[in-house]
């Protein structure tokens, strides 16, 4: 049985790929930032709810000592879209500096905390959602924040594939589609169903020698990040 932890499961993508998940005959466990976040998954068997929020160092290193078993999967899902506004007309920093935090540092210290359990698996993955939205080849200015968030975590990406590489951990950035949920509206070309299948095919299929590369929900390789 493959033993997953998914960030985010308390709607959109996340709640899709958790339920998906449990229907392949996964484990899976699943953050949320409270109890009452996790709805009906909570009574699901082979779930395990973990309450934590992915920027409180202290709450993920208690998490991952309470874990006792290897992961074999982490999919850093986690993420929020920020304050809008362009470089110029944006004046919420302290927005821009959490969206930083959740989107950015998150991924980064959910990997840091659980990597020991990764590093338990016979073939640990780890998985980042970004977004299309943060290439440098997308010059765009609006959502500054989201943006810059998803480019600095791509890097972030890129750097744990290289350091994890002879751990034989494989390291995958990924765009999840425009999905419809809260962040990418009620007209996007995607449902959240539709998504959570193609990231967890591509979280199954991904192997070692495809480590470091950026990917679209349906498996496709993007050549430019």
């Amino acid at each position: 049985m493959t033993t997953i932890l998914i960030t985010g499961v308390s709607r959109g993508i996340g709640r899709a790929m958790a339920q998906e998940a449990l229907a392949r005959g996964h484990e899976v466990f699943g953050t949320a930032r409270s109890d009452g976040d996790f709805g009906d998954l909570a009574g699901r068997d082979g779930f395990t709810p973990l309450v934590l929020d992915v920027t409180n160092r202290d709450g993920l290193a208690k998490a991952a000592g309470v874990l006792g078993q290897p992961v074999d999967i982490l999919i850093n899902n986690a993420g929020i879209m920020g304050p809008k506004g362009s470089a110029l007309s944006l004046d919420d920093m302290d927005g821009f500096l959490q969206t930083l935090q959740v989107n950015t540092l998150g991924p980064l210290m959910v990997t840091q905390a659980f990597l020991p359990a990764l590093c338990e698996s016979e073939r640990g993955r780890v998985l980042i959602v970004s977004s299309q939205m943060g290439s440098m080849h997308y010059a765009k200015a609006d959502n500054i924040a989201y943006r810059s968030s998803k480019t600095a975590v791509n890097k972030i990406g890129q750097a744990l594939a290289t350091e994890l590489h002879d751990d034989g951990i494989a390291v995958a950035n990924l765009h999840p589609g425009w999905v419809r949920t809260d962040m990418g509206g009620s007209s996007a070309d995607i449902s959240p169903e539709e998504s959570a299948k193609g990231i967890l095919d591509l979280a199954e299929a991904l192997t070692i020698d495809k480590t470091g590369r950026f990917w679209n929900w349906d498996g496709s390789e993007r050549e430019s990040w």
